[in-house]
C-alpha cells in the first residue's frame, strides 16, 4: 500500500523509538572518503630530510601488485578476503603486500566486529605521494677540472701504417706515412688513424697546490682501423695513463657503411664514418671502462702530482690478440661533437 505522505517512515518511526542509527567503523570511514572525494585531494609529502620515509615509499610503491591494491582501495574500505578475491590473489599474498604498504604509511589496517568474528579492514590514507629527491652537496669551482685536446694535438706519435691524418677540409701529408704525423697542420686534424702504435697527449695538469686527485676521467670516440671500413673487425685498444697501463677495450668494428652526422661531405662514404663514445675511469679503487672494470690500477699508481702535464696515449699494443688498428674521431667528424676529454676531480689535503 503507498505511504501515507503525512505518516512518519518506518526509519522515523526507529529514531523516535530508539534515537539516531549508529554506523560501523567501516561504514563511518567509508563515508569519511567518499566527502573527502568532494575537496581537496590529501596528499603525502616526503621531503629530503626524511630519508627513510622516502625510501619505504618508493618501495612501495615499485610493485604492480601494490599498485593494484592502491587502486582497489580507492574508492571504498575492504577486508583482506575482499581483496584476495578481488584480485585473484592469496590472501597471505595480500597480506604481505599491504604490511609493506602500511608501514610506508599509504594504507591503514583495522581489526573490527564481522559476521564471523573480527576483521581486518584496510582503507588507504592518502591520494597522491610528492617525494622532493635529495639535492646533495654543491661541489666547489675547482672540485672537477676539465681539460679537451684536439685529436691532432698530440705530443708524440709512433704508428704503423695503414695510417693517416684528415682535416676539416682535405687530407694532411700523404696516406700511410708516418712522416705525415708530423707535418706543422697535423695539429688541425679532426680524424687520425693508424693500424698499430700509439699516440700520446699532454694535457695541462691544473691542480691546486695541496690538492689530491681523487678520479680522473678520459673520453673519445673510438673504433677498430680496417681497409675501408668492415663492422666484424676487432680491435684492442690500450690506455696508458702517466705511462702505466690502464689495461685495453676491445672496438667491435671499424664502422662506415653510414655517413657519421658530423663527417663532411668530401670523405669518401666508403671510409671509417663515425665511432662509439668510450669513458676511462680510474679511482682509489681500480680502473673502469664504462664501468667495467679493466684493472687494479687506482689513482694514486698515476701519480698526477709529479709534473705539469697529465700524458695521456691510446694505442694498439705489437703484441695485442687483436691487432686492428685505430681510428680517433674529433669534434669535426662522427657522431659525438666533442675533442679528446680529461676530467680529474680533487680534494684538498688537511693538514
Amino acid at each position: 500500500m503507498p505511504q501515507d505522505p503525512g505518516s512518519p517512515s518506518p526509519a522515523a518511526d526507529h529514531a523516535a523509538e530508539h534515537g539516531p542509527r549508529e554506523h560501523g567503523p567501516r561504514e563511518r570511514a567509508s563515508a569519511a572518503r567518499r566527502s573527502r572525494r568532494l575537496a581537496e585531494p590529501l596528499t603525502l609529502a616526503v621531503d629530503e630530510r626524511d630519508d627513510a620515509r622516502a625510501r619505504a615509499v618508493a618501495q612501495a610503491l615499485a610493485s604492480e601488485p601494490r599498485w593494484r591494491l592502491l587502486r582497489a582501495l580507492g574508492e571504498e574500505l575492504h577486508n583482506v578476503g575482499e581483496l584476495a578475491a578481488a584480485l585473484a590473489m592469496p590472501p597471505s599474498t595480500v597480506a604481505m603486500h599491504l604490511a609493506v604498504l602500511e608501514a610506508a604509511g599509504l594504507v591503514r589496517t583495522e581489526l573490527v566486529p564481522g559476521q564471523r568474528g573480527r576483521q581486518r579492514v584496510c582503507q588507504r590514507v592518502f591520494d597522491r605521494v610528492r617525494v622532493d629527491l635529495p639535492r646533495g652537496e654543491a661541489l666547489g669551482e675547482l672540485d672537477i677540472l676539465e681539460t679537451s685536446l684536439p685529436v691532432g694535438a698530440y705530443a708524440d706519435a709512433e704508428v704503423t701504417p695503414t695510417c693517416g691524418l684528415a682535416g676539416p677540409d682535405a687530407i694532411i701529408g700523404l696516406l700511410d706515412d708516418p712522416t705525415s704525423f708530423y707535418e706543422p697542420d697535423h695539429l688541425h686534424a679532426q680524424l687520425v688513424w693508424f693500424r698499430q702504435g700509439r699516440l700520446a697527449y699532454r694535457f695541462p695538469n691544473r691542480l691546486p697546490p695541496r690538492a689530491r686527485a681523487e678520479t680522473l676521467w678520459f673520453s673519445a670516440e673510438v673504433c677498430s682501423e680496417a681497409p675501408m671500413h668492415h663492422h666484424d673487425w676487432p680491435s684492442d685498444i690500450t690506455v696508458w695513463i702517466n705511462g702505466v697501463r690502464l689495461g685495453h677495450w676491445t672496438s667491435p668494428a671499424d664502422f662506415g657503411g653510414q655517413r657519421g652526422q658530423l663527417t663532411p661531405a668530401w670523405w669518401d662514404a666508403r671510409n671509417s664514418q663515425y665511432g662509439v663514445l668510450k669513458e676511462w675511469r680510474v679511482t682509489e679503487n681500480g680502473s673502469f671502462v664504462d664501468g667495467l672494470r679493466l684493472s687494479d690500477v687506482t689513482i694514486d699508481d698515476l701519480d698526477l702530482g709529479a709534473q705539469p702535464y697529465v700524458e695521456v696515449a691510446i694505442g694498439v699494443e705489437a703484441d695485442a690478440r687483436h691487432v686492428g688498428g685505430l681510428n680517433l674521431f674529433g669534434r669535426g667528424f662522427g657522431n659525438y661533437p666533442q675533442d679528446l676529454v680529461l676530467r680529474v676531480r680533487h680534494g684538498v689535503v688537511g693538514g
